[in-house]
């Protein structure tokens, strides 16, 4: 799967399953932060939903909360942690 592909794939699944229903995938930019006011707006609560659409989805285990920092930073930096744990 190509980054853009999965970075489609990601937004879809984000969006769907965090009810997220005002927002399109044209929206989100792949370098915007998910968390906090200037990017999605998504909280610790959506934090621990969207591990388990990684591990669910794309069978990447997020296995701590550094990790789960930097992977869930924005679109991009869940893209590249996917294709590197992926099937791990």
């Amino acid at each position: 799967m190509t980054d853009n592909n999965l970075s489609e794939r990601l937004k879809k699944i984000i969006i769907e399953e965090l009810n997220l229903e005002d927002i399109e995938t044209a929206e989100i930019n792949d370098d915007d932060p998910l968390f906090g006011d200037e990017g999605l707006g998504l909280d610790s609560l959506d934090a621990v939903e969207l591990v388990v659409l990684v591990q669910k989805h794309f069978g990447a285990e997020i296995k701590d909360m550094e990790e789960g920092k930097v992977a869930l930073a924005s679109i991009s930096s869940l893209v590249d942690f996917i294709k590197n744990h992926q099937a791990e």
